[in-house]
């Protein structure tokens, strides 16, 4: 007889398993939103899956009518399945294609309880009708606006099988109502948008997903100060696909965020830096870390994605531009591409540590459903399978053009290796001493304490534990700003415990 103690699921990896369904009788006018689970990488930080709250649900809250009652769950929060203490009378289930056999199992439980279930996401704008076979209803496209129709068609008992909404009339959106979170699940509950779109249309991005047209629009930079002003949170995250899309609007952004002297992060495109004195207004007005979508050291795949980008020889030299300003650079790249070989990994990782990125997030190239890339390799017969649970960027769904599937698969866990070793950690440290230390202790949190981050999710103490360290860096952050008023652009960085990820 084997006495070995049996190894229990990770929770990082493992769904939580969901009772036996009982019928129930639901409670008029209750809303529950539930984010499903998903299984986490390995080989990234657990941490960032808990930066923020999903922007989705806390609109779509926000756009809820008064008379209806709603909450809230999160399965990555690790508090296992759904309360149904009180069945609510609609679910609303946002589905992204990683997580998708999870969100329809979760459909299919709510609705042996007695629930409605609708369903709306990323995943329905590529797979609509694989979607509508779970759910009561769906709604395609963006679901805030057509989110109140649908609970009064509900109440009149008219339910329609489909919604279609478009991209437009952004700023008219209600405010995201962040009152339904947990106190305890995230680093911030400051998750902001001020637009929406992009000026690129890469063909690997889900924006490109079909027909999908997001027209660019901006919320009033009063809006945003407001709603961010309105969290109480010293630190927030702008979750848009590129806040300097319009470099005009961003300066009027910062001179709006200025005043609240808090701190943020966002993702914006590498070509803000045409404008240093932009760059410096972002350091101004609270910017401690930018996300940059680098994707590849090779023009040639920069051109054939689609994406209008500086060249490559010049990346090193415009990271500079945001280190000048105390601004650290979370790089994004993607691997794989058709100008990719196997020496690709190697040198990466040299030009990253070399360039000295704070932080850097790496992605198999994957066609998302119904995206252009996806389209082309499926008419050359590249996709290896439509396993969307693996469509997640840490595995090869295709054949790439020079080197294998496996190859592919195991140089992304090698430079993950690579960047978060000791030896790169320190390779990519800080120029001025002073920021050496804290930068470490922050390099260590971030990939090498994975552990940690189970603990802190699990047993409710993310909030509590980051929150003193959130709130010291806005005081050095606030030192810093007024040091860079006075002088300009001040060499070295302004370490932040807060990792430049969005």
């Amino acid at each position: 007889m084997d006495a070995r103690p049996v190894r229990q699921s990770d929770p990082m990896q493992v769904a939580p398993v969901l009772p036996p369904a009982r019928k129930g009788t639901p409670v008029p006018r209750t809303v529950l939103l539930v984010n499903p689970f998903y299984p986490k990488d390995v080989n990234a930080s657990f941490g960032k899956h808990v930066l923020t709250p999903t922007l989705a649900l806390t609109s779509l809250a926000g756009a809820t009518p008064p008379e209806w009652r709603v909450r809230y769950w999160d399965e990555n929060l690790l508090q296992g399945a759904p309360p149904m203490e009180e069945v609510p009378q609609v679910v609303g289930i946002s589905v992204h294609l990683t997580f998708a056999q999870r969100a329809y199992a979760l459909a299919a439980w709510f609705k042996a309880h007695g629930c409605i279930v609708v369903m709306g996401g990323l995943h329905a704008l590529s797979c609509p009708d694989e979607i509508q076979a779970h759910a009561d209803s769906i709604c395609v496209g963006n679901g805030v606006p057509v989110w109140p129709r649908m609970l009064r068609d509900i109440e009149r008992g008219e339910l329609k099988p489909r919604y279609s909404a478009e991209y437009r009339d952004y700023a008219a959106d209600p405010p995201p109502d962040r009152s339904i979170l947990p106190d305890y699940g995230f680093l911030t509950p400051a998750s902001l948008i001020a637009t929406q779109g992009c000026h690129n249309r890469c063909d690997f991005c889900y924006l490109a997903t079909g027909d999908t047209r997001i027209k660019y629009q901006m919320r009033t930079p009063a809006q945003v100060a407001e709603d961010f002003r309105a969290t109480g949170a010293p630190y927030g995250v702008f979750v848009d696909n590129n806040l300097g899309s319009s470099r005009r609007y961003l300066r009027e952004l910062c001179q709006a965020l200025a005043p609240l002297e808090k701190i943020w992060s966002a993702a914006v495109t590498l070509d803000v830096t045409d404008d240093p004195s932009l760059v410096r207004e972002m350091a101004l007005a609270g910017c401690t870390g930018v996300f940059i979508g680098f994707e590849s050291l090779t023009d040639d795949n920069i051109r054939a994605a689609g994406k209008k980008s500086p060249r490559a020889e010049d990346y090193a030299r415009r990271v500079e531009v945001f280190h000048r300003n105390g601004i650290q650079v979370n790089g994004s790249f993607v691997l794989g591409f058709d100008h990719d070989r196997p020496d690709v990994f190697e040198n990466l990782a040299r030009w990253i540590e070399d360039t000295r990125l704070e932080c850097a997030t790496f992605h198999i190239l994957t066609p998302y459903p119904n995206t252009p890339l996806f389209r082309r390799m499926e008419a050359e017969g590249r996709l290896l399978h439509q396993d969307w649970a693996l469509y997640d960027t840490a595995h090869c769904v295709f054949r790439p053009k020079h080197m294998s599937p496996e190859e592919l698969e195991a140089g992304y866990a090698w430079i993950y290796r690579r960047l978060f070793s000791l030896s790169s950690i320190w390779a990519r440290r800080p120029r001025q001493a002073s920021a050496v230390l804290p930068y470490l202790a922050m390099a260590l949190l971030y990939k090498r304490s994975n552990f940690l981050w189970r603990f802190l999710i699990r047993h409710r103490l993310t909030h509590k534990v980051w929150s003193p360290l959130v709130h010291l860096t806005r005081l050095r952050h606030l030192r810093y700003r007024r040091r860079l008023a006075r002088e300009g652009s001040l060499p070295g960085h302004m370490v932040s415990p807060i990792r430049p990820s969005v």
